[in-house]
Formats: C-alpha cells, sequence, structure tokens
C-alpha cells in the first residue's frame, strides 16, 4: 500500500498554506515533514487524514482516489501536540475505544490494549483516569490508542513537544521500534533537525508550503539540494558567505582561500554562496587547512555541555556551536577556525553545486 498526494494545494482565506505538492509514501516507513512553524506541516497532514480537502489535486491510497473522502472511513490515526484523551474513562478503555468502535473481541482487544500498555510503560495505570497520570502518561496513552488502532497511516503531529526532555529522548528511540512491525505508513512532523535524525526513515524539508527536499533522512541532512533544505535541516539554521571563485582558488574573505580542488574545481569564476553549519565553526585550529574569520561577538548561549556563539561577520550573523562552557568577552573581536571540507556551495539561487567533502564521504 501507498499514500500518493498528486498536485495538491490548499488556500485559506486567499492566502496558500500548501503549494502544489506531490509525494509518495510506502507502507512500513517512517516519514519526518522537518520545518519551522507555519511551514505547512499540519496542513498536509489535514490533507493526509481527510480532515480537509485539498483546492487542487488528488489524494490516493493503494491506487484508489480517497479525495474527499470522510477520514473516519480511511482507517487513519492522529496524535497531536496537544494530547487527547477521554477524561471520563480509565487508560485501559481509552486506549481500547477505536478496537471497540471496530467491533473487535473482548479478547482481542484485551490481548492488544495490553500488549500497547507495556509498550508505553502504561500497564500500572490500565485502571487509572487520564487526569490522574503526568503530562507523558497522558501523552504515551494517546500514543497506545494510536497503536491499537492498526490504522494503515498514523500521522503524529509534534506529540513529544510538551514532555520533559528525558521522556522525549526515550520516546524518540522508542516510537520507530513500537511501530516497526504494524506495517503502516507513520508520519511524523517536527521543528527539530536532531529528532528528525533520531527517527531516521525518510524526510520532507519544508519551507513556507512547499516540500524543498524529500528523501532518505541521512541523504537530505548530509546532500541538501539548496540552500533552504540546508536552513531548514540545521539547528541553528546553516550559516552563509558570499565567495568568489577566481582560477583556481576559492576566495573567502578575511584574506583567506582555499585551492578548488574536489567538487569544487569544476565551479566557473563567478560568485557563490558557501555554507557551513554551527557546529563546524571553531575556536581553535584543529586542521591545518582551517581558515580563520574574525567576527564581533554579540551573545553567547551556554546549554551546559555547550556554547552558542552569536557572531557579526562583517554584517552576516553567524551561529557557532562550540563543546564546553566558554566565557567569552561580548562586544569584543573572536577568531574563529573552519575546515574547507566542511563547506557547500550554492548558487546565488539556492540551488546547490558542490557538496561538502566530508559529507560525500560520509
Amino acid at each position: 500500500m501507498s499514500l500518493v498526494l498528486e498536485g495538491v494545494s490548499t488556500v485559506v482565506n486567499g492566502q496558500t498554506h500548501i503549494y502544489p505538492t506531490d509525494l509518495e509514501l510506502s507502507s512500513g516507513t517512517m516519514n519526518v515533514l522537518l520545518g519551522p512553524t507555519s511551514s505547512g506541516k499540519t496542513s498536509l497532514m489535514r490533507i493526509m487524514a481527510g480532515l480537509d480537502v485539498p483546492n487542487t489535486g488528488k489524494v490516493l491510497w493503494g491506487g484508489k482516489d480517497v479525495t474527499g473522502m470522510r477520514v473516519q472511513d480511511r482507517g487513519v490515526a492522529m496524535v497531536y501536540q496537544q494530547f487527547i484523551n477521554y477524561p471520563s474513562m480509565t487508560v485501559y478503555d481509552n486506549i481500547a475505544s477505536p478496537m471497540r468502535l471496530l467491533g473487535q473481541s473482548a479478547e482481542q482487544i484485551d490481548t492488544a490494549v495490553k500488549k500497547a500498555a507495556d509498550l508505553m510503560k502504561l500497564s500500572p495505570f490500565l485502571d487509572r483516569k487520564p487526569l490522574e497520570l503526568s503530562g507523558g502518561q497522558q501523552q504515551r496513552c494517546a500514543l497506545a490508542r494510536a497503536l491499537v488502532k492498526d490504522a494503515g497511516l498514523v500521522l503524529l503531529d509534534e506529540p513529544l513537544a510538551n514532555l520533559d526532555y528525558k521522556l522525549r529522548e526515550e520516546l524518540r528511540a522508542e516510537i520507530p521500534k513500537i511501530f516497526e512491525e504494524a506495517g503502516s505508513i507513520f508520519v511524523y512532523a517536527t521543528t527539530e533537525p536532531e529528532e528528525a535524525l533520531l527517527l531516521g526513515g525518510n524526510t520532507a524539508a519544508m519551507w513556507e508550503g512547499k516540500i524543498t527536499q524529500f528523501g532518505k533522512t541521512p541523504t537530505v541532512y548530509r546532500q541538501p539540494v539548496n540552500a533552504t533544505t540546508a536552513r531548514v535541516f540545521s539547528d541553528p539554521p546553516m550559516n552563509f558567505l558570499t565567495v568568489q571563485k577566481t582560477g583556481d582558488r576559492l576566495m573567502f574573505g578575511d584574506g583567506q582561500s582555499v585551492v578548488a580542488s574536489g567538487a569544487f574545481s569544476g565551479l566557473k569564476d563567478g560568485s557563490y554562496l558557501a555554507g557551513f553549519r554551527p557546529n563546524h565553526l571553531e575556536l581553535e585550529k584543529h586542521s591545518a587547512d582551517a581558515m580563520i574569520f574574525t567576527g564581533n561577538l554579540n551573545v553567547t548561549e551556554i546549554t551546559g555541555s555547550e556554547t552558542f556563539v552569536h557572531l557579526d561577520h562583517h554584517g552576516e550573523n553567524w551561529v557557532g556551536l562550540v563543546h564546553g562552557v566558554k566565557d567569552l568577552e561580548i562586544g569584543a573581536a573572536l577568531d574563529v577556525y573552519l575546515d574547507p571540507s566542511h563547506v557547500y556551495i550554492f548558487e546565488l539561487d539556492g540551488t546547490s553545486v558542490a557538496p561538502a567533502s566530508y559529507a560525500v564521504a560520509a
């Protein structure tokens, strides 16, 4: 079975939420919709579920046109960021509810509920009401209900966003394992690139109502086809710098240049955008080829084990992500280093022309 979107779009009050979009998802796959708030992730999920009818295009399920078919007739399960449980029912009855609606036997329901509860670590709480549970346990109850529904399409709309850090980490690792045997199509919306990488499978990078790239998650991360995808799949977003290709050298400004070897050697002379992720900016020179740039330090953010370094480099805002807690002087000049193997090259319109050599070798 497959879910196919053919030219679907959504326009609300004259404003385009989803531009004409084509997408094909296969059974048994985890598919991540990655993008910032208002990029169109939820709008696209609502079309997939049948909650909204697209203004143009059609939705095919197993080759059948289901555009306009009621959501209850599609075999869809959906879990939202704001978890939804029935407050008057026990946890057991909440999980069992979709199976009862389908008329399944008490024995089938009991087996499935207990298995799902065990996977979600809810077995001790089956007799409790949802409001007697913690927020994390309530969300796991909603996930368990989606699991027993045995739906062909499971939509998870930022389901872990309201949970504490430790539980998010646990469930991020568990969700692919929990659902991998079901053979359903799983679509998981998130704003966090790290979450997409942890979930694996496929990723569709989204920006302003458009899918900018879709493919295997590691490939989309390592080899973005354009600067927009590179920005989306980097947290903080990828840094950029205008560079010049002249002869056999790539000129980076600040007196820095490198030999245009490898993928860079075939570039025509002219201007390009160089892109590099924040974690590739360093405060020390770790490779012989590393280039040095000087910027003014605007802000530092300490996360505990890492420090975000915000720089003004000739009017460009750069962010570096460096290991450890750094005591740096705000407003002072700061030298940072960049290994050329971590540099992506894009046309000025954002089209990728040369991926970073480290990414190709990975």
